[in-house]
């Protein structure tokens, strides 16, 4: 799986400087190139006289805008990417999410890397929204990344699996990674009985599971050098996703892969997204792979 465009929508916030930078370091390992993107959403009841009955027609002149957007863009960019891997920065108009998602396909780019949060306050629970109904919808990986996330050259890397075939389109990237940064990968199934009735709360899956993710390891990631891969999984009471973070909590990883949809979309509905919780709550850099593009040539096993 090769990564050739990225994009990289900005805020001017210190937060979406930090994306850019993490942004040119996969540049470096794929030897891509970086645009970025900044939406302006012309009315909101935020920040224009809107809320008050003044016509936006008065007040917004959206060439000059534009003009200045990229100009102010176009040199914050400069300033943190090297020109060899730096496209011309875009400059959109309307819904950031609808934005971003419709550029990523159009444009075809190969990946998103964007944060959680922007500005701080209200605009910050605001923009953290985008980001999570970005990793739902978009059809590219994305790459979501907080202020303290420090992906360092990727050394050690945590895929997660559920043994669904929408888990297995996080693999190939997660290896990719992992083969071109030299790094170590962890691949992680989580056995939680908060999914199961109290009668069939019974341990000795644990074994099953543990053969069962041999089976993956062997079969997907034998292209991994044996000293750079391992596995284990984790056995608990907690949700998948309080169980993931966890593991990471008592480990250091600079780099999470996951699927954005398990066992079957319905499931993801109902349940909620793992991938969303774990983003929410962890430090660690995820990337977010949406299998409904990918054929990951994974298929289910029978227990």
């Amino acid at each position: 799986m090769d990564i050739k465009k990225i994009l990289v929508p900005v805020d001017f916030s210190e937060l979406s400087i930090h994306a850019i930078s993490i942004a040119q370091k996969l540049a470096k390992l794929f030897k891509a190139t970086i645009t970025p993107v900044h939406v302006h959403i012309p009315i909101t009841e935020m920040d224009e006289p809107y809320a008050l009955g003044i016509s936006s027609s008065v007040y917004q002149d959206f060439d000059k805008i534009e003009d200045n957007l990229r100009e102010r863009l176009q040199e914050l960019v400069t300033e943190h990417v090297e020109e060899k891997f730096l496209n011309t920065p875009i400059i959109a108009f309307g819904n950031p999410t609808q934005s971003i998602v419709d550029l990523s396909e159009t444009e075809e780019f190969d990946m998103i890397v964007m944060t959680t949060h922007g500005r701080t306050g209200f605009t910050r629970f605001l923009l953290g929204s985008v980001a999570e109904k970005v990793i739902r919808l978009a059809h590219v990986p994305v790459l979501v990344v907080e202020n303290e996330s420090d992906v360092g050259n990727f050394e050690n890397i945590l895929v997660t699996t559920d043994f669904s075939e929408n888990s297995g389109a996080a693999f190939p990237l997660g290896i990719e990674i992992s083969k071109r940064a030299n790094s170590s990968l962890h691949l992680l199934h989580v056995l939680s009985f908060d999914q199961f009735d109290e009668d069939e709360s019974d341990f000795a899956l644990e074994e099953i599971r543990k053969e069962r993710l041999k089976v993956v390891a062997n079969k997907y990631f034998h292209g991994l050098k044996r000293d750079k891969l391992s596995y284990s999984v984790v056995t608990s009471e907690d949700s998948p996703h309080e169980a993931i973070l966890n593991h990471v909590k008592e480990n250091d990883y600079q780099l999470i892969v996951m699927a954005t949809i398990g066992r079957t979309g319905i499931k993801y509905l109902m349940m909620g997204s793992t991938t969303t919780n774990v983003v929410r709550h962890v430090k660690t850099a995820v990337l977010s792979i949406n299998p409904k593009k990918t054929d990951t040539g994974f298929k289910v096993q029978s227990e």
